[in-house]
């Protein structure tokens, strides 16, 4: 049984007027493209070599990709069952709430919104800025631009920083105009980033510099099994983030049908590009030059491509972070407005564009959480949060 908004029950908002205050503007493709766009970031292009270093085997790296990718597709259909029967914005908070309801519901959406959607969000923008810096290397975070005291310490804040918060505004901002504009940008986005990574493999397997070495399966170290748990750490980060489709259920057309095939087309086109790159990334160079490597793509892609293809990889990365807080900030602001209806969390997240019918009350409020975080600490730093608090 549905649970009841305190809202709605105080007059604040009628049960119909919620009902028609989202529109339903998301189709299959970008729904698609929501679920592909926020998982693509920056991991597929940092964490094999460290993934090799634990498991010095080409043949069960290329098993815990694809493990990974299976266990998002289950994961995916049941998000889609959920989200079927619950078609309404809010996602995990959404289900936890009719499962277990108000007070599991209230800490967890409280830490999503808080915690842990803000906090990736702004490491994830830190990234895009260092990325940025490859080509505007005064933009970085290196570049110290001012210290403010406060009554416990300072606060630095770098150049780097200050753009890492720009994004963000900018992606709030455009999200402000429309679900299905801003679903379609995003997927037009998340497009390009996928045939950007694709290139990868694409590339040092065209040049094929050197034969991939796929035995032994089984690699000569003491635990193999824990080995492999150890690499499936890293491969569950990089597969993150495929859930947060479910935040906009309210928002995607016949869900029932949608939501099902968005979820499984989304990650098993995930799992087909996340092991081709790391094919790509066998083909190029032999296991011990990858192996505890951090910056593997550049490495991959400069042994076949010199300078050209430290390059390109810069522009990936920058691409496939922006695109993936696109995605992002769609999901922290729907988080805020279920929570919101609700009577759980401020009620200006609750408000709903008149024009666009976009919850810009959430959109802006929790953009500017997630600027303030960008502003108060380091990449590892706000990884260190998010990852505490998850």
């Amino acid at each position: 049984m549905p649970t009841a908004s305190p809202l709605r029950d105080a007059g604040v908002i009628s049960a119909s007027a919620e009902e028609h205050s989202l529109v339903r503007g998301i189709t299959f493709w970008p729904a698609t493209m929501l679920v592909v766009g926020n998982v693509i970031g920056s991991a597929i292009f940092l964490t094999t070599g460290p993934m090799i270093q634990a498991l010095p085997s080409a043949s069960l790296v290329l098993a815990a990709w694809l493990a990974g990718g299976l266990m998002a597709c289950a994961g995916g259909l049941t998000f889609a069952e959920m989200g079927a029967m619950l078609p309404r914005s809010g996602g995990m908070y959404v289900f936890l709430e009719e499962a277990y309801g108000p007070l599991v519901a209230f800490l967890f959406g409280w830490t999503m919104v808080l915690v842990v959607l803000p906090g990736g969000t702004a490491a994830v923008a830190v990234g895009f800025a260092e990325s940025f810096s490859y080509f505007v290397p005064s933009l970085s975070t290196a570049r110290l631009l001012t210290v403010i005291p406060l009554p416990v310490g300072t606060l630095s804040i770098s150049a780097g920083q200050v753009i890492a918060a720009l994004s963000i505004a900018a992606l709030a901002v455009g999200n402000l105009f429309g679900v299905g504009a801003a679903s379609r940008v995003a997927a037009v986005v998340t497009g390009l980033k996928v045939l950007a990574v694709v290139a990868i493999p694409v590339v040092t397997i065209a040049v094929w510099p050197h034969t991939p070495e796929l035995t032994p399966i089984v690699p000569p170290v003491a635990r193999p099994l824990a080995a492999f748990g150890v690499a499936m750490i890293a491969v569950m980060w990089a597969y993150e983030g495929w859930a947060y489709l479910a935040f906009a259920a309210g928002e995607v057309r016949d869900p029932t049908r949608t939501l099902p095939r968005a979820f499984i087309y989304g990650t098993l086109g995930l799992t087909v590009v996340y092991v081709l790159v790391n094919v790509g990334y066998f083909v190029a160079l032999p296991l011990e030059a990858l192996s505890g490597e951090p910056r593997v793509a550049e490495k991959a892609m400069t042994a076949v491509a010199g300078p050209l293809g430290a390059t390109v990889v810069a522009a990936t990365v920058c691409l496939s972070t922006l695109g993936c807080n696109m995605s992002a900030v769609l999901a922290i602001s729907r988080a805020g407005y279920a929570m919101a209806v609700d009577g759980m969390f401020f009620r200006f997240a609750s408000f709903v564009h008149p024009k666009y019918r976009t919850p810009h009350g959430a959109l802006l409020g929790l953009a500017c959480w997630s600027c303030a975080l960008t502003l108060s600490g380091s990449y590892e730093q706000l990884f260190t949060y998010v990852m505490f608090a998850a």
